[in-house]
């Protein structure tokens, strides 16, 4: 059995203070979750990370840290990046990797995306590999050759057993943000289709063991019939991520 994993990505939202009350708020209603039915993480923008850490130790919330992203490689010159090992320092559990934003605003590659997921895997983080389509290609009908090229790219080049733990994320570019959301069979037939992919590279026991979440406006309200799909195994949550009533209400959705 997959447990289903909720991952709130803030992206560039929230002073450290306002992140501590925005936990604060999150672990008070979820106080009583049960992380083995749904795992719920975290994903503060880098000035964050440390207080959130100390936030989850020290309250025993059930929540896990992740990191928006990293660079590849483990130190050296490389002005205003963090190395995966700053991350695992931090008790960090997942960061994101290939994020579309990364991709289409700051020109990151398909070859960068795999450098990245190999050397977190190396440092003992877990990468959340996002893969999407921007509306032109889902109007050409070339939403699957899209996320099948990312998907090999970023993992092609990772043995089998390293790779059952990975997460994929599934976000269309043209829901991202626009209140647009792919509609539960839509969801559920791309993240059929990329299983098969990971399947292809990996062999069908890992590949059934890796979760594929969906994201791209994902909301309280219509959480729960996008994730009845048997192959969605949770969400990468954006916007709604920040606001702790919606946030706890797509984790309850999850249950």
């Amino acid at each position: 059995m997959r447990t289903p994993l909720i991952a709130g990505n803030w992206k560039m939202n929230k002073t450290h203070l306002e992140a501590m009350r925005l936990v604060q708020e999150i672990g008070h209603e979820l106080a009583d979750h049960d992380p083995r039915k749904v795992e719920v993480a975290v994903c503060p923008p880098f000035t964050s990370l440390r207080t959130i850490q100390t936030l989850i130790d020290a309250d025993r919330y059930e929540l896990v840290l992740g990191a928006q992203n990293m660079y590849a490689a483990t130190e050296g010159a490389y002005t205003g990046e963090v190395a995966p090992g700053m991350l695992k320092a931090l008790n960090c559990t997942y960061v994101i990797v290939g994020h579309s934003e990364r991709r289409e605003l700051l020109g990151e590659t398909d070859d960068e995306v795999a450098a990245k997921a190999a050397l977190a895997f190396d440092t003992g983080l877990i990468p959340i590999v996002c893969c999407g389509e921007t509306s032109s290609e889902r109007a050409a009908g070339d939403t699957r050759s899209k996320v099948e090229g990312q998907m090999r790219a970023a993992l092609g080049g990772l043995p089998g057993e390293r790779s059952r733990s990975v997460v994929i994320a599934y976000e269309p570019i043209w829901a991202i943000g626009t209140g647009e959301t792919a509609t539960p069979e839509d969801a559920q037939d791309t993240i059929s289709y990329i299983r098969s992919v990971l399947e292809s590279l990996f062999g069908g026991a890992v590949a059934g063991d890796i979760r594929i979440l969906y994201g791209g406006s994902v909301k309280s309200g219509n959480a729960a019939s996008l994730l009845k799909g048997p192959d969605v195994d949770g969400a990468l949550v954006g916007g709604a991520s920040t606001d702790a009533a919606e946030f706890v209400g797509i984790v309850k959705a999850a249950l």
